[in-house]
């Protein structure tokens, strides 16, 4: 009799958990989708590569991880691969259906934080340009140049690629970026809107975030390191972007303030 009670208890018991995981679980996914759309909209997220423009850099179906945080610790820096919006201004790069119904577009969003399908209008190019430099293409020896240095691309340039085939020069104004897909031949950026607002460079404040590795997949999983030709000291002639830059003013300016009331307090 005691054996016999004894196993009702333990198959009780087991009914209650496994009734009680059913009854949370609706619970463990709601928070699970919170904490993926905090991290997403705040810190780190993952994005699809919908097309063939960033080649070889980034191959189409790739993901990568882009930091948030960044620009607000640093700025923007030529070399930067950035994923950015391009609602309201440029074309996309690939034809995308909107969803039917909100259960097709709650999925969607789902998949686009997750970086298993491409977001509507966001776009991932390379900085050539940040705001007061020159950007030409080409010198005698076809290459871009920033700030009249040469640019030499082999290490990022899609294989057999001119650096452009397109002739340009501008000045990039405050606050926006002059951006280039690796893969010359086909990508549709700064050079192929040109006659917009802006000449052709995108708005500072559009920028998501930095690309900085590719998680997927594994076999090409690597870091996207910013290339040595962009760290040549003559193109640090000009070209600031406004972020992090007065806030690190700001705190450079408070320091001493900070110091003189310690001192103060000391002495009393």
């Amino acid at each position: 009799m005691v054996a016999e009670d004894t196993k009702k208890t333990a198959k009780s018991g087991k009914e209650k958990k496994k009734g009680s995981f059913w009854r949370e679980l609706p619970v463990l996914v709601v928070v699970a989708l919170v904490l993926a759309f905090l991290i997403k909209s705040f810190v780190v997220q993952a994005f699809y590569i919908p097309s063939e423009s960033m080649e070889n850099t980034l191959l189409k179906n790739d993901r990568v991880l882009v930091n948030k945080l960044v620009y607000h610790v640093r700025d923007i820096e030529r070399g930067d691969v950035v994923v950015f919006s391009g609602v309201d201004s440029w074309d996309g790069e690939v034809e995308y259906e909107e969803p039917s119904n909100p259960v097709t577009a709650f999925f969607h969003w789902v998949g686009t934080a997750f970086g298993v399908v491409p977001g509507e209008k966001d776009y991932i190019k390379r900085v050539i340009g940040v705001p007061g430099d020159t950007v030409k293409c080409c010198d005698k020896a076809g290459r871009v140049t920033v700030n009249g240095v040469p640019l030499d691309e082999k290490s990022y340039l899609y294989p057999g690629n001119d650096p452009s085939q397109k002739t340009f020069e501008i000045k990039v104004p405050q606050n926006r970026l002059w951006v280039m897909g690796d893969h010359r031949e086909v990508s549709l950026d700064s050079r192929e809107h040109q006659g917009d607002p802006g000449g052709g460079t995108i708005p500072v404040d559009q920028v998501i975030g930095r690309a900085f590795v590719i998680v997927w997949p594994f076999s090409r999983a690597t870091t996207l390191p910013i290339p040595d030709t962009f760290a040549q000291p003559a193109l640090k002639a000009a070209g600031v972007v406004g972020g992090a830059t007065p806030l690190l003013a700001g705190v450079a300016g408070a320091l001493p303030l900070v110091l003189w009331r310690r001192r103060r307090q000391a002495r009393r």
